[in-house]
């Protein structure tokens, strides 16, 4: 069993920047990669950022040169640092990591950007 909890979602405005944070129960070191997606409602889940334990990243096209993920094993957490926020990065957040054959997702954290 695995628990992811995001935080630091809010209100930004645009230009503006903010840090997300998944804490996970236990060590994030034994996930070959987590990732954090988002949503709209009434759309589908999309990837924004990858990375692998061995620090490898992959970042979603929209998201490229303004966005970093990256992972504190000491803390259990990995991060998004969002820069140069646009009002179309408006989404509900969320953490993934699959473990064991199964997936695991957090409650999600609302970011808002205003224009």
């Amino acid at each position: 069993q695995v628990q992811l909890v995001e935080s630091g979602g809010g209100l930004v405005q645009s230009g503006g920047s903010l840090r997300l944070s998944c804490a996970a129960s236990g060590s994030i070191f034994r996930f070959n990669v987590m990732g954090w997606y988002r949503q709209a409602p009434g759309k589908p889940r999309d990837l924004v950022a990858l990375i692998t334990n061995g620090g490898t990243t992959y970042y979603g096209d929209s998201v490229k040169g303004r966005f970093t993920i990256s992972g504190d094993n000491a803390k259990n957490t990995v991060y998004l640092q969002m820069n140069s926020l646009k009002p179309e990065d408006t989404d509900v957040y969320y953490c993934n990591v699959n473990f064991g054959g199964r997936e695991y997702w957090g409650q999600g954290t609302q970011v808002t950007v205003s224009s």
